[in-house]
C-alpha cells in the first residue's frame, strides 16, 4: 500500500509539473508571436508600400507600351528560379521587337505577390538601365535559383518501368542540354546505364 501511495504521489506531483510546464510552454509561444506581430509591424511601418510606386527614371516612366505589344503570359510570385524568368520574358521580348525602355514595363508587368511588392518598395527614380533591374531582380529572388546540373546527375536519369524509350531519351536528352556537354563518352555510358533492363 506504501509503495502505491508513493507511486500515485510522484505521478500527482509529475502532472503538475506537466501542467505548469504547459503553461510556460504557451506563455512563451504568446510571447514570442506578438514580438513577431510588432517586428512585423515595425518592418511595414519603415517600408510602405505607395500607392504609385516610381522606381524607374522618369524618362523611362514616360515612354509608352505601343499597343502591338503583348503582355508576356508569365508571372513571376517570388518562389521560382529568377534566371528562368529572365530567359523566358527575354525570348518573349526579342519576339516582340527587341530591347528597349518598353521592356521595363513589360519586365514589371510580370510580377505579382511578394516580387510585385518588393518591386513597389523600391526608391523613386532607382532603376536607370535593364541591365541594372536584373540585377537587382536577381540579387533579391537569388535563393530561388535552381541549382545548376552537374555531370554526374546524368547517371541519376533511369528508364523505369513502363518509361518508354522515348520518354527516358527525351529526359536525358533535356538534362544533357542544360549542362551543355559534349563528352559522347559519358552521354553513351549514362545512356547505356539507365536503360531498364
Amino acid at each position: 500500500m506504501l509503495l502505491q501511495d508513493q507511486l500515485m504521489a510522484e505521478i500527482e506531483a509529475s502532472r503538475v509539473a506537466n501542467e505548469e510546464l504547459h503553461k510556460s510552454n504557451e506563455d512563451l509561444h504568446k510571447n514570442v508571436h506578438q514580438r513577431d506581430q510588432r517586428s512585423t509591424r515595425e518592418r511595414c511601418l519603415n517600408f510602405p508600400l505607395r500607392d504609385s510606386p516610381r522606381p524607374f527614371l522618369q524618362v523611362i516612366m514616360d515612354e509608352l507600351v505601343p499597343p502591338h505589344y503583348i503582355t508576356p503570359k508569365i508571372v513571376f510570385k517570388g518562389v521560382e528560379d529568377p534566371e528562368n524568368h529572365l530567359t523566358t520574358f527575354n525570348a518573349h521580348m526579342i519576339l516582340y521587337g527587341g530591347m528597349n525602355v518598353i521592356q521595363y514595363k513589360m519586365f514589371m508587368s510580370t510580377f505579382t505577390g511578394t516580387t510585385l511588392q518588393w518591386f513597389s518598395r523600391l526608391f523613386d527614380g532607382h532603376i536607370t538601365s535593364f541591365a541594372q533591374f536584373s540585377r537587382l531582380f536577381r540579387e533579391q529572388f537569388f535563393v530561388n535559383q535552381v541549382k545548376p546540373p552537374m555531370l554526374y546527375d546524368l547517371f541519376n536519369v533511369r528508364q523505369w518501368e513502363g518509361d518508354s524509350l522515348k520518354d527516358y531519351l527525351n529526359r536525358l536528352w533535356a538534362l544533357i542540354v542544360r549542362l551543355q556537354t559534349h563528352d559522347e563518352d559519358v552521354m553513351v555510358t549514362a545512356f547505356e546505364q539507365g536503360i531498364a533492363t
